[in-house]
């Protein structure tokens, strides 16, 4: 609307001008030698008009005659450079989909047409990585890395093909000079920051992370917790060489990072060094609310220097207690880490009862830890090492327990960086995806070993009272066989061994035969039953008399059922033995010196 208005505004004046040039009288008189002319005033305004139109045809004539060559050399280059320009995008699109030989053919184009274009060095060096001429990539990377406009994208592929190359120390240099010329460049500053990490330079590695937050490239949020792990991870580096370090950099980190299980673990230990029992119990459970973890509850149970197992085994129920509702299964009584935990306190407590209660809900599918648990149970309540075995052997094919578990890499200690793409803070506690259950079946096939060995009851200690009237039956044998000496003949070696082996089968058909003793005085000692067997399996002896007649005891051959796992070979060791030496050892005199020796 303002255009229309103002072009008709323009049209009046022009027009009111006229006319004012129209009524003006007089004439214009021009000489020039012997030339004379006088017009009107209208006539000549008008032939001025006409003579500065034409001044401007000439000039615009003559300007675009001497401006043709050049436009016509950069119609041919706009030209050449839009067909440069095709041929990149087409080679980009060929490497897209893999085309090796269609890409090299755009990039020789591409070269050719657009020598000069940043994306056609792009796309020489993309299609000899494609083709895998390294050497011709990193001809072309470090042609770019020497121009201004693509010395970052020249850098990056150096980077690239230095990683490809495990040329570490060449990919960090090249990171670092990244860094200097973009603070901003992501890729530069996460491998420089993980290269210090994996080196062990945490002072370097924090200077990285406060110029990350600088440059903006992480939030305030991320600042915090990847400031607390690296902090973590100096602490642990110099818990034993400079413990005043170590114990302020935990503090500051489990300020940062209050759920990190490592901070709050050491931590809770330079607290209860210091006899700040109560803040170490608080650190540590603030970090069990976000992630229950064992080493948390081992750290809780051992925050007071001195205590009981039993002490230590209350002090992890309560622990156990704060589990929030959210981590705890329906059909479970607690978290898991904190039933394993209590179980664990319960077997140092001697609290085998409470143990195998709270054990009782995971036994019929158990993780690894479980399954050891219920070893370690069974050996230590009953001393029963054919049911311990079981459960061993049931350990190795049972699921796995959660572990530290980075980008497919499972550790047996928390590590601040991942050992595979160097990302920082990458360890869960989780368990490894290599071992969570399928449907092809049952995690744990049970074998004919484990089943009979579970089967049986476990023997039991039963404690007698001392022995005042009663006396304990005595259990009468068959009379041995004498035993066949090696001076005998083959066929008396045949005879006895022959009545040896009757005697056995006698002896099992029949069964023992109880009779009763006469009394004996009374002992002060302790008598402990022997274990009684309850399926055919496990075979109990009993023990045999020593008959008065008989000046050789007899030799009686023990045939041991296919799934009999016998009994340890090396027998019960003996601490005593083992500090001062065999008998022989110990002898004294020069037969005891020579024997020292080895003589």
């Amino acid at each position: 609307m303002l255009r229309i208005v103002l072009f008709l505004v323009l049209i009046a004046l022009a027009a009111a001008g006229a006319a004012w040039v129209a009524d003006q009288p007089g004439e214009v008189v021009m000489t020039w030698g012997g030339w004379k002319a006088s017009p009107t005033i209208p006539v000549f305004v008008l032939l001025l008009g006409l003579f500065a139109v034409a001044i401007v045809l000439l000039w615009s004539l003559l300007t675009t005659t001497w401006r043709l060559p050049g436009r016509v050399r950069r119609r041919r280059h706009e030209k050449r450079h839009a067909r440069g320009r095709h041929a990149i995008t087409q080679g980009l699109l060929a490497i897209g989909h893999g085309d090796t030989g269609l890409a090299r053919r755009h990039a020789d184009t591409a070269r050719r047409l657009a020598a000069n274009d940043p994306l056609a060095l792009l796309l020489h060096a993309q299609s000899a990585q494609l083709e895998g001429n390294r050497d011709e990539a990193q001809r072309v990377f470090r042609v770019m890395a020497e121009r201004e406009d693509t010395r970052l994208l020249g850098l990056r592929g150096l980077f690239i093909e230095a990683q490809r190359a495990d040329d570490a120390v060449g990919a960090v240099m090249i990171a670092e000079e990244a860094i200097k010329l973009s603070p901003s460049s992501t890729w530069a500053s996460h491998a420089v920051l993980g290269f210090r990490c994996a080196r062990g330079d945490w002072s370097g590695a924090l200077a990285i992370l406060d110029s990350n937050l600088a440059a903006g490239l992480i939030d305030k949020q991320a600042y915090r917790r990847q400031r607390g792990v690296l902090l973590t991870a100096r602490a642990l580096e110099l818990e034993t060489m400079d413990r005043d370090v170590a114990r302020e950099s935990v503090m500051e980190a489990i300020k940062l990072a209050p759920t990190l299980v490592p901070a709050a673990v050491l931590a809770a230990k330079f607290e209860s060094e210091a006899h700040q029992v109560r803040r170490a119990m608080k650190l540590v459970e603030a970090a069990w609310l976000a992630n229950p973890h064992p080493d948390l509850a081992d750290a809780y149970a051992h925050v007071k220097l001195g205590d009981s197992a039993r002490q230590r085994l209350q002090r992890v129920e309560t622990l156990a207690a704060k589990t929030p509702v959210a981590k705890t299964p329906a059909d479970r009584a607690g978290h898991v880490e904190g039933q394993l935990a209590i179980a664990r306190a319960a077997i140092d407590a001697s609290e085998f009862a409470r143990a195998r209660a709270v054990l009782a809900p995971y036994v019929n599918d158990p993780t690894q830890r479980v399954a050891l648990l219920m070893a370690e149970l069974e050996r230590t309540e009953h001393g029963d090492g054919g049911r311990a075995r079981a459960w061993t052997l049931r350990a190795v094919r049972a699921r796995h327990d959660p572990a530290w578990t980075a980008d497919g890499y499972v550790s047996d200690r928390w590590r601040p960086v991942s050992p595979v793409t160097g990302r920082l803070d990458a360890f869960q506690w989780q368990t490894p995806v290599a071992s969570l259950p399928s449907d092809r079946g049952t995690t744990i096939e049970s074998s004919a070993f484990e089943e009979a060995m579970l089967a049986a009851p476990p023997p039991k200690r039963v404690t007698a009272a001392p022995r005042e009237s009663a006396a304990e039956p005595v259990v009468a044998t068959p009379d041995p066989v004498p035993a066949a000496q090696d001076n005998l003949p083959p066929e008396a070696k045949e005879a006895v061994s022959g009545a040896a082996k009757e005697t056995i089968k006698e002896s099992i058909k029949e069964g023992p035969v109880v009779t009763p003793a006469e009394p004996v005085k009374p002992t002060p000692e302790v008598a402990e039953s022997s274990p009684v067997a309850a399926t055919p399996v496990f075979r109990t002896r009993a023990d045999l008399g020593k008959p008065a007649p008989a000046p050789i005891p007899a030799v009686i051959p023990i045939v041991r059922a296919p799934d009999d796992p016998g009994i340890d070979d090396e027998g019960p060791s003996d601490e005593f033995t083992e500090q001062i030496g065999t008998p022989k050892a110990q002898a004294g005199g020069w037969r005891g010196f020579w024997s020292r020796w080895g003589a």
